[in-house]
């Protein structure tokens, strides 16, 4: 069993949802990303999405975006991405990393030559932001053959048939985007995102994460009431662009947020 299929069968036996928070790797420093790691886990997290940084990361908000540029001034490549994975492995073997990113740094490095890196360093799962379904037959093979989950976004626009096609190929958990436009927008529906839910179970028992518009305890609690997973990305990452220089401070203000969403969450 994977790592992520075992984290969500151990939480579905505890009637609790998953925590999943984001951060950019490299961002504000490559320094500070495994620590911070460790420490959203000890603040609650389950699962961890690791932003691989690239220059046009376009389904992304003003905040992510900015946290991508911090991070490639940092010089922060997807083979420093992996290396973070495997320094976090030493300490951590249980928790799932899953990376989140887009299709260009992994053409360039080449998908079997990723897959094997990633499954080496304890990656678990991979989210590929613009790769859509319809053009995922080569790759997702190769990650499942070195035990790696191909995880896919749906969106509310996302008609039935696709969904279908995106469970068939899907594996880990699906990331439900519950808003229309960017990371970091507004106006989270709940009953939206829950007559979605439903319908997306309609054709998959995979897990379903929800994320977009999720910014404090209240909508994270709200949402783990209607998924398996709730994904929290921009508000962490905006604490990390206020205290680029802090990284103590930053350490706190991020473990401040999660440690109230678990604690909400678990209500």
């Amino acid at each position: 069993m994977s790592r992520l299929a075992g984290c969500f069968q151990s939480l579905k036996a505890k009637n609790k949802t998953a925590l999943i928070p984001y951060i950019a790797a490299g961002d504000p420093n490559r320094s500070l990303t495994v620590p911070l790691m460790h420490d959203m886990v000890e603040q609650g997290a389950d699962i961890i999405e690791l932003g691989v940084p690239f220059s046009d990361p376009s389904a992304d908000g003003p905040t992510i975006q900015l946290s991508m540029e911090r991070a490639l001034e940092n010089k922060t490549s997807l083979n420093t991405v992996l290396s973070m994975v495997a320094s976090f492995r030493e300490k951590d073997q249980q928790t799932p990393i899953v990376l989140m990113g887009y299709l260009n740094p992994l053409e360039r490095m080449g998908y079997s030559q990723f897959a094997k890196k990633a499954s080496i360093a304890g990656v678990d799962g991979v989210l590929t932001v613009d790769l859509p379904p319809e053009e995922a037959g080569e790759f997702c093979p190769i990650l499942k053959a070195e035990g790696l989950d191909a995880i896919f976004l749906v969106a509310p626009t996302t008609i039935a048939e696709r969904i279908a096609k995106i469970a068939v190929l899907a594996s880990g958990f699906m990331y439900y985007v519950s808003l229309k436009g960017v990371t970091g927008s507004n106006t989270l529906n709940i009953k939206e995102v829950s007559a979605k839910l439903e319908q997306i179970r309609s054709m998959t028992d995979i897990p379903l994460a929800v994320g977009f518009g999720i910014k404090d305890a209240a909508s994270a609690a709200a949402v783990g009431k209607v998924a398996e997973g709730v994904v929290v990305g921009s508000v962490l990452v905006k604490k990390i662009e206020e205290n680029t220089a802090d990284a103590e401070k930053i350490t706190h203000e991020i473990g401040v947020v999660l440690s109230a969403m678990r604690k909400e969450m678990d209500k």
